[in-house]
């Protein structure tokens, strides 16, 4: 269903506080929002966003502090005037001649980042060196204002105001300009995000804010919210059977959460209540990994088992740290990250815990990831002993390992698609410790064939730690879950 609100009923649109004609308009604007789709629609009018003074529709929200303001957007149809213009926008004010900074696509492709200083001042511009973008960012740290664009599939490219003071409230959206006073032009926008980043000086695993499961179709990038929650939940595994999601929460419980009647239920782990985001289901759906920090404190987290629908846990290491992370296909074996001797290396073990752990990487740096592929042939791992954090493989019997990404950025936690083709992973910027997976920062979600090849950008998100370390592609392949974060859906103490 889709719910439409012209600028003159101020109703909230979703996301939004309300959406109002800017300036002097011959034409009212609008904005519609699919539910479905989680879509919006806006239309606006206008002669222009420059000079002096403005005239747009715009959907905005009222927000004090720092912020990020994420969309996938286009201009609709061919339109009249090159100049029309979409985007995101900052502003202190309605009026028309309020300081402001934004994010500008106008219909002939170009991008850039304007801004206005003051109350009634001419309108300054730094220029993109991409065109045609259709992912859209703005950040605001301070008086600190940096536009991050990108077509979809490539990395941003960023241009930045380093001063700008438009006040501690103000007003954030989306906006329409047809550049033509006569005519009414048309934007759409979805994976729209308006983010609250966590507080500078947070301490990690204590301090944790809010959380936003989603669902992301791989091939066109469309994201969908399934449940939001004022907590950290992390990890979803995808069910085999492709009914349910399986997660943690930071406070050490499992939950099964249905995708029919998007409700979530508490699965039943006894007295292992201390769960971690490193859980696995076996291939057959019949089984459940667990590591935690439940049993011999000596050790911290230990691997169980317990059946998918809950009950008593079998404990399956009797020494840890062990981070489980795979499940070979035939069920025999778990693949985990185990801490040894001040070392981190990937072990397996037999999954009913009989036998002794087998050791499969011996390099002094973290290996960590490990994951088999679904016909049984390879084990794919994150190493960091080429510098940066890379994707590895190796045969199951730790043999023939190679690496597989060579890039500048640090890949972590390789995920194979069920039908044995693809490799999604989460990507962390250079300037993070690769030994380090730390929550709330800029992450991408990459795509990348098992054959080889150049990975592709599918996700852009506030997340990191927590948001896909463990198998989570839809039985068909065609979908991944993961987890961003947004500091505003957690209440204020």
């Amino acid at each position: 269903m889709s719910l439409a609100y012209s600028s003159f009923a101020q109703g909230q649109v979703k996301q939004f506080d309300g959406n109002s004609d800017v300036g002097a308009v011959l034409h009212r604007g609008a904005v519609s929002y699919d539910e479905e789709k989680q879509e919006y629609t806006i239309s606006g009018s206008g002669s222009n966003i420059w000079g002096s003074h403005d005239e747009f529709h715009f959907a905005w929200k009222k927000l004090e502090g720092d912020f990020i303001l994420q969309a996938h957007g286009t201009l609709v149809g061919k339109g009249v005037d090159p100049h029309r213009k979409t985007g995101w926008m900052v502003r202190n004010s309605l009026d028309s001649s309020s300081p402001m900074v934004s994010v500008q696509l106008h219909g002939d492709g170009l991008i850039s980042l304007q801004y206005r200083k003051t109350e009634g001042g001419e309108v300054e511009e730094v220029r993109s060196t991409i065109s045609a973008p259709d992912v859209l960012q703005i950040e605001r740290k301070g008086n600190q204002y940096t536009m991050s664009v990108a077509r979809f599939g490539e990395p941003f490219t960023k241009s930045e105001v380093p001063n700008l003071d438009l006040g501690n409230e103000v007003y954030v959206g989306l906006f329409v300009c047809a550049h033509n006073k006569d005519v009414t032009e048309k934007a759409r926008f979805r994976n729209v995000r308006i983010i609250k980043p966590v507080k500078e000086g947070f301490t990690p695993y204590r301090d944790y804010i809010g959380s936003h499961i989603e669902t992301m179709d791989v091939d066109s990038g469309h994201r969908t919210v399934v449940y939001s929650d004022p907590g950290s939940l992390q990890a979803p595994n995808w069910t085999p059977d492709g009914k349910a999601l399986i997660y943690n929460s930071s406070k050490g419980l499992m939950y099964r959460f249905d995708l029919d009647t998007r409700k979530p239920q508490e699965i039943n782990t006894d007295f292992v209540k201390n769960n971690n985001n490193d859980h696995v289901i076996s291939f057959d759906g019949k089984m459940l990994g667990l590591s935690s920090s439940s049993g011999k404190q000596e050790y911290g987290s230990l691997i169980y088992t317990v059946p998918i629908e809950g009950g008593k846990p079998k404990l399956i290491t009797p020494t840890g740290p062990s981070y489980l992370h795979g499940w070979s296909p035939d069920g025999k074996y778990l693949t985990y990250t185990g801490q040894r001797n001040n070392e981190f290396d990937i072990y397996k073990i037999a999954s009913d815990g009989s036998g002794k752990e087998i050791r499969l990487t011996t390099h002094p740096s973290l290996d960590d990831g490990s994951e088999y592929s679904p016909d049984g042939k390879y084990i794919y791992f994150n190493s960091v002993r080429t510098g940066r954090m890379q994707l590895w493989r190796m045969k199951p019997d730790g043999s023939d390992q190679e690496q597989l990404t060579f890039d500048d950025y640090n890949n972590w936690f390789p995920h194979i698609s069920p039908d044995g083709k693809w490799i999604a992973f989460l990507s962390y910027m250079n300037d993070i410790d690769p030994n380090d997976h730390p929550f709330y920062r800029h992450v991408y979600l990459r795509l990348m064939p098992v054959s080889g090849g150049a990975p592709k950008v599918i996700a852009y998100v506030y997340g990191g730690q927590g948001s896909i370390n463990t198998p989570s592609w839809s039985p068909d392949s065609k979908k991944i879950a993961f987890v961003s974060n947004d500091a505003s859906l957690t209440p204020k103490p």
